[in-house]
């Protein structure tokens, strides 16, 4: 009889190898450290186990670690005939994400939706940036797979999470609470429960609960930079900023982060302290470019990461780096890299060239289909406040202050204000100066 991982689906290999892959499952679904290492142990000990190499490429392409994807690539499928009907599937649907084509991923779930592993890299979350481009599409998917897993405390986490993208916000922190309560440990329930507190502007509760998390049942997570930077906005949105200043030197330096979670968590985090009003002596990229590495910056493995690319190149004063991402993404076959990142990127070259007025116009035809490089809203803010720079400099108040009540309407943020006021002063000083002009001129 074959082995079968925690929701009872066969593995066709040897004992010690669907061990080594259950403990990597199992990690990779609590978020905890490990996934990787037990993933390659499994196929060091069963090399023809497709599932395993499968795996190793999946992470090592979507998360950023160090892994030969195309050697796995091609191991996965000289072995996938050797694997039940599902494998099979499975190994297909993974070949085909990483090649470009994700529908065979959204069809292998709707056959087998306690595939574990391949619902949590359909759908964007702290470990994935997901195969869909519009956010219904990835709800439906969990959705659908509700009656196969029941009251599974991981699936409530990832439920938990669509229901705060769906504005849902009680449900989300019961789900994610009941979750909890069950495997304190459990990455994604915590990771929902971390944005619903954002998402509502529960600023002081939700950050005395983050702390208190990440240094109990959490501490084993291998993703803790992003529940740090999840603090940190926090911090960032109360106006702390020197509580934010010590979280980064303490947490959130790009030498304590794993993979891409050096410029999806620091070099994110660095750019929106840098634009927030009052900062000071706020640390630049330079170390988060070494960390990540040139080629992750003008060649990024996906859109999500590709939107952080073009943020960090832009911090960098990269006008070189910005041009080369453009050009890039604008040949790329992923649809969201020619039509998202590559324009993202050349607006962002507009404000590297002192044209803020012309980025400010780019970036607001961008806001409908940012939503599609993935992850989460709070992520995808980034674009949105570079907009509100590029506006501020080019002296368009009325609409930087537009953008910022829409932002307040959602929740409350004494950073936000902090930027409307300033809108507001500016635009005085503005018109002070004009009536100045016009009594000189009638004088």
């Amino acid at each position: 009889m074959l082995p079968r991982d925690r929701y009872g689906l066969a593995l066709t290999t040897g004992p010690e190898a669907a061990a080594a892959y259950c403990r990597g499952l199992d990690d990779l679904l609590c978020l905890r450290s490990g996934s990787a290492g037990a993933f390659a142990a499994s196929i060091v000990l069963d090399p023809t186990f497709a599932l395993g190499h499968a795996a190793l490429a999946l992470v090592g392409h979507d998360l950023c670690v160090e892994v030969d994807v195309v050697s796995r690539m091609r191991d996965a499928e000289r072995w996938a005939d050797r694997g039940t009907e599902r494998e099979r599937s499975h190994v297909a649907a993974v070949l085909a994400h990483l090649r470009g084509d994700s529908r065979p991923v959204v069809d292998h779930l709707a056959r087998f939706p306690v595939d574990a592993l391949l619902l949590s890299a359909a759908v964007p979350t702290i470990a994935f940036a997901g195969v869909t481009e519009v956010p219904q599409e990835a709800w439906a998917i969990v959705e659908a797979a509700a009656p196969a897993y029941g009251d599974d405390w991981w699936y409530a986490g990832l439920l938990a999470f669509t229901r705060q993208e769906q504005g849902r916000f009680d449900e989300a922190l019961d789900l994610a609470c009941a979750s909890l309560a069950e495997q304190p440990d459990a990455g994604h329930s915590a990771h929902a429960r971390a944005h619903v507190h954002y998402e509502t502007g529960d600023h002081a509760a939700g950050l005395r609960w983050m702390d208190g998390w990440v240094t109990g049942e959490g501490a084993a997570m291998e993703s803790l930079s992003h529940f740090s930077w999840h603090a940190a906005l926090h911090e960032l949105s109360t106006g702390d900023l020197g509580a934010v200043r010590r979280r980064y030197d303490a947490q959130l330096r790009p030498e304590l982060a794993t993979g891409c979670r050096a410029l999806v968590d620091t070099g994110s985090l660095l750019l929106r302290w840098a634009l927030t009003p009052g900062a000071e002596d706020v640390p630049g990229l330079d170390r988060v470019a070494v960390a990540v590495g040139r080629d992750v910056l003008v060649r990024p493995a996906t859109p999500f990461l590709g939107m952080h690319a073009a943020a960090t190149l832009l911090a960098l004063g990269d006008g070189p780096g910005l041009a080369s991402l453009a050009t890039w993404a604008t040949a790329h076959g992923h649809p969201t890299q020619r039509e998202v990142v590559a324009p993202l990127a050349r607006a962002l070259g507009e404000l590297h060239r002192g044209r803020a007025s012309t980025a400010a116009d780019e970036l607001a035809r961008l806001a409908g289909s940012v939503r599609r490089v993935g992850g989460s809203d709070a992520q995808r803010e980034l674009v949105e406040e570079i907009r509100v720079a590029a506006l501020l400099r080019a002296d368009r108040w009325d609409e930087a202050r537009d953008l910022l009540d829409r932002r307040l309407d959602r929740r409350p943020s004494a950073r936000d204000a902090a930027w409307r006021a300033r809108c507001r002063t500016e635009a005085a000083h503005a018109a002070d100066a004009l009536l100045e002009t016009a009594s000189a001129g009638r004088g």
